[in-house]
């Protein structure tokens, strides 16, 4: 009896680096890129909020020289690279009010990271973080938000470099992928939102916006001719950006990591310093996993980590491979981590393995549009541990 094969569609969505909450998330990593510029120990937990007319940020930063950081400039910096320099939008860079309520770290807080002994630096809180790889992509990420953020980063490159003049900031993706026994094979269904001029805001431009997404996705092989397309499906999105909706650090936690494919702990990651455990070692996990799959003994591989605040280990971890594991068991993977053998899960081991206070050739900024995962300018990409697995595992 011939084996059916076994089908399913999922669907993650990107937003682009002109959406309110993105707007929000890159200009508290900005602050934070400033705050570690002066003081590699700062700790930082800022946050931003946005709307028509204003930018404000809270939290809480310790840092060296942090009374020479302008976080108004740093605002106004941000939201002027990302494009928003029309006042008559009701949000521009020059234009929106600014207000600042951040304050010292709480003493509580520091008490459990701050050690004489660096090397026994505690968790800057509790909880449970994760990391996530798969084979169904060169960057080991799944294909459905892998391919909506290459959208979404390719219409943000036309509209800076005025080759779609009709384009402004905010825009949404959303990719429905067909998998056949976990192996992604056609591209559904793709609904791109992207806000427009008032001139751009009609449907012959729609259609131009479809056909560069074609061409754009056709080099994934995964197009066919049932595919379908929705741009702009309300008829008009002009009226957009803080404008039309408020943004708010950390609101975009699924975008930013694996699109729903694998599970998050919770935890945002943008506007802090990776004494907060559940940024960097959510990185960490990802470095981890992709560096299993990449050595060939998972074709899909995620890890839990969890952590008490104040304590310089992990509570737990736990590795699921769904099955897809070769010569290793999942209990032998975790055992692999537990010991600190190839990948160290301390505060203090893996902000040092992925030099994550002293950012050399990438910044927090960066990592706060398009997603976390999958770019091969941030550290935790590298699948440098292979061959030491290899050594290790057989």
């Amino acid at each position: 009896m011939q084996k059916h094969a076994v089908r399913h569609v999922f669907t993650s969505e990107s937003v682009s680096e002109g959406h309110p909450d993105k707007v929000a998330d890159q200009i508290s990593d900005a602050i934070l890129d400033a705050c570690l510029a002066k003081d590699a120990r700062a700790h930082v937990a800022c946050e931003t909020m946005c709307g028509p007319g204003l930018v404000v940020n809270m939290g809480e930063i310790t840092s060296e020289g942090f009374d020479t950081v302008n976080t108004q400039e740093i605002a106004r910096r941000v939201v002027k690279d990302i494009g928003y320099d029309r006042p008559v939008e009701g949000f521009s860079w020059d234009t929106f009010n600014y207000v600042s309520a951040l304050h010292g770290q709480s003493p509580d807080i520091a008490q459990g990271v701050n050690r004489k002994e660096a090397k026994k630096q505690g968790a800057g809180d509790q909880g449970m973080m994760f990391g996530y790889a798969t084979r169904e992509t060169p960057s080991l990420m799944p294909a459905p938000i892998m391919y909506a953020h290459e959208l979404l980063a390719h219409f943000a490159r036309l509209r800076k470099t005025r080759k779609q003049p009709f384009l402004r900031p905010d825009a949404k993706s959303q990719l429905s992928v067909v998998y056949e026994d976990g192996r992604p094979v056609a591209i559904d269904t793709v609904v791109i939102s992207h806000q427009t001029t008032e001139d751009g805001a009609n449907k012959k431009f729609y259609a131009q916006i479809e056909e560069i997404a074609r061409d754009r996705l056709a080099k994934t092989k995964l197009l066919t001719n049932r595919t379908r397309f929705y741009v702009n499906p309300t008829g008009k999105f002009v009226v957009g950006g803080p404008t039309g909706d408020s943004g708010l650090t950390g609101r975009k936690i699924i975008v930013d990591t694996y699109g729903g494919m694998a599970a998050h702990g919770g935890g945002a990651f943008s506007g802090k310093d990776p004494s907060k455990v559940d940024r960097s070692a959510a990185y960490y996990a990802r470095y981890a996993a992709k560096n299993i799959v990449a050595a060939g003994y998972a074709d899909r591989c995620q890890i839990q980590v969890a952590y008490a605040i104040g304590v310089d280990r992990p509570v737990s971890v736990c590795v699921k491979t769904f099955g897809t594991n070769h010569g290793v068991t999942n209990e032998q993977i975790e055992k692999l981590i537990l010991s600190g053998k190839v990948f160290d899960f301390r505060p203090y081991a893996l902000i040092a393995d992925l030099g994550l206070t002293e950012p050399k050739g990438w910044c927090y900024r960066d990592t706060a549009s398009y997603g976390h995962f999958g770019r091969d300018a941030f550290p935790w990409e590298k699948t440098d541990k292979v061959s030491v697995l290899k050594d290790i595992l057989g």
